[in-house]
Formats: structure tokens, C-alpha cells, sequence
């Protein structure tokens, strides 16, 4: 569910389950295209400045890698 809505979205579920098992994407219930879990994203340790949709990052200063 996003933060800013207690409207759940259709990826919800299917987020959840990828990021609760451990895995790195899931498929878009929509699009059909692959998404990055925020487990994966947070195991990267670095925020890619692309407004990924579970980025762990957001509202923190960007570590990018050297």
C-alpha cells in the first residue's frame, strides 16, 4: 500500500510476497514488466537517483557508490 493512501495498489500483493521471501523482482500485475523488491534494492546499498518504485532511499541523502 503506498504510504500516502490507505488505497491498496495492484502491485501491493505481489510486492509483498517477493520482498517477504527474499527475492529480488516481482512481475507487474499491470505492465507485465519486472520490478526491483526493496529487499534487492536495499541489499544494492545505494540509491540510483531513478525513482524506483520501492526505493528504500527516498527522503534519505543518496549514497552512491565511488
Amino acid at each position: 500500500m503506498d504510504e500516502n493512501s490507505d488505497k491498496a495498489e495492484p502491485w501491493d500483493e505481489a510486492h509483498r510476497l517477493a520482498n517477504d521471501a527474499g527475492e529480488n523482482f516481482y512481475i507487474d500485475p499491470l505492465s507485465g514488466r519486472f520490478v526491483m523488491t526493496e529487499h534487492y534494492l536495499r541489499e544494492r546499498g545505494f540509491c540510483c537517483g531513478s525513482g524506483c518504485r520501492h526505493c528504500p532511499y527516498e527522503g534519505e541523502d543518496k549514497k552512491f557508490p565511488e
